[in-house]
C-alpha cells in the first residue's frame, strides 16, 4: 500500500522476478504476484522449514481506484505500506492509508511493516532514517492489543504492541510464559528501508512482515488448544459425548 509512484510495483517485481525497470507505468487497480518460498521460523518452531505460496497484491495508489482497492484488504493476511524517501507528499499520507487499513482490513490491528522506498536515491532524499523510525515509534504506540482472552484468538503477542489490558483474561498455566515475554519488545511498527532498484533490503521487508503473520497463527493456534477447541472440536471437560459415543469423529 502506499501513494502512487512510491515504487510498490517496481519492489514486487524485484522480490519475485528480481528485475528492475526504469520505465513508469502506474498500476491500474489491481494486480497480482506470487511466490514459492521455504520458510523457517527465526525460533526454530517450525522444524525444518515451511513451503509456503506467497500470493502479494500491488495496489494502486490512485484515490479514483480507492473503492476497488479497499475491497481487497479484508482477505489480506498483512500489508507492505510503502513511502518514498524522495517524496514528502508520500510520507505525510501514510497515517491516512493505516486509517483505511484499520477500517477495511481483517481487525483494527493489522500486522504491516513500514517501508522506506528508493533508499539508494541519497542525493535527493527528503525524508531522513530518523523521520521514519519516528514514524514507526508512533504508530507502533498508536496499536492497541485489546483484551487478551482463551476466545480471543487474533492478538499480537510478539508484534508491536504493549498496551495490554489483563482485566478480561483468562489463560490457562502453560501458556503464561508466553506472556513473560512480552517486556522484550519494543512499542514500535517494524520500519525497514529499501530499493527496488538494487534489491536493498527487499527480501528483509517481505521476511519480517512474514514473521509476525507466522507468529499470529501460532500463537491463534495456542489459544485455540488452550481452549480445547481445535477445528470446531472441543476437548476437555466443556466437550459434550452422547451415550454410546466412543470418539468425536
Amino acid at each position: 500500500l502506499g501513494d502512487s509512484a512510491v515504487g510498490k510495483t517496481s519492489f514486487l517485481n524485484q522480490y519475485t522476478n528480481h528485475i528492475f525497470q526504469t520505465n513508469f507505468v502506474s498500476t491500474v487497480g489491481i494486480d497480482f504476484f506470487e511466490k514459492r518460498v521455504v520458510y523457517k521460523s527465526p525460533h526454530h518452531e517450525f522444524g525444518r522449514g515451511q513451503r509456503l505460496l506467497l500470493q502479494l497484491w500491488d495496489t494502486a495508489g490512485q484515490e479514483r481506484f480507492r473503492s476497488l482497492t479497499t475491497a481487497f484488504y479484508r482477505d489480506a493476511m498483512g500489508f507492505l505500506l510503502f513511502y518514498d524517501v524522495t517524496n514528502e507528499a508520500s510520507f505525510l499520507n501514510v497515517r491516512d492509508w493505516l486509517a483505511q487499513l484499520s477500517v477495511h482490513s481483517y481487525c483494527e490491528n493489522p500486522d504491516f511493516v513500514l517501508c522506506a522506498n528508493k533508499a539508494d536515491l541519497e542525493d535527493i532524499r527528503t525524508i531522513s532514517t530518523s523521520d521514519g523510525k519516528q514514524l514507526a515509534d508512533e504508530l507502533g504506540a498508536d496499536g492497541n492489543c485489546g483484551c487478551l482472552t482463551n476466545m480471543n484468538v487474533s492478538w499480537h503477542l510478539g508484534k508491536r504492541c504493549m498496551h495490554v489490558d489483563f482485566s478480561k483474561r483468562r489463560l490457562n498455566f502453560h501458556l503464561s510464559r508466553s506472556f513473560v515475554q512480552l517486556n522484550q519488545y519494543i512499542d514500535r511498527a517494524p520500519y525497514v528501508e529499501t530499493s527496488a532498484a538494487t534489491g536493498l533490503n527487499v527480501e528483509i521487508a517481505v521476511n519480517t512482515l512474514l514473521d509476525l503473520l507466522m507468529d499470529r497463527i501460532q500463537h491463534s493456534t495456542e489459544l485455540q488448544l488452550a481452549n480445547g477447541v481445535v477445528q470446531g472440536i472441543r476437548f476437555g471437560e466443556n466437550a459434550s459425548k452422547t451415550p454410546g459415543q466412543r470418539c468425536f469423529c
